[in-house]
């Protein structure tokens, strides 16, 4: 099991666990959590529809969830969007893993790459996840 120390770790655990209590509680099966191979990470593997989704998680603290909106979110977080952190170069990454995995596991099903932001309050009462599927 990984440690997590820094801020932005414990932020990004927590935003991993609001994210699975997410999923399970709209019919997801949870299959993996921090799936690691040399090539890359995948913070959820879950199922739904016989579908495998690989989920890349992006949280961030902030005073409001309660208006967060693709509007508002630039004058709420200073500008930043988690999803800013997905770059080419992570979604390749996480391309790597999720071939690795369906090598490993032999997947036939459909599968496909989503993004979750969560957007934590600093009070840790409300969050807000902003979904975008099926980025690769």
């Amino acid at each position: 099991m990984k440690r997590f120390t820094s801020k932005n770790q414990i932020t990004g655990e927590l935003g991993e666990k609001i994210c699975v209590e997410f999923l399970e509680k709209n019919d997801f099966r949870v299959l993996e959590q921090n799936y690691t191979v040399a090539t890359g990470e995948i913070d959820i593997i879950a199922k739904k529809n016989d579908i495998i989704h690989f989920i890349e998680v992006k949280s961030i603290k902030q005073q409001n969830t309660h208006i967060v909106s693709h509007e508002t979110l630039k004058y709420q977080t200073n500008g930043y969007n988690p999803a800013q952190n997905m770059t080419p170069a992570k979604i390749i990454k996480c391309s790597r893993a999720i071939h690795q995995y369906k090598l490993e596991k032999s997947v036939s099903c459909e599968t496909q790459l989503d993004l979750y932001c969560v957007f934590i309050d600093t009070n840790n009462i409300k969050h807000f996840i902003e979904r975008i599927e099926n980025i690769y």
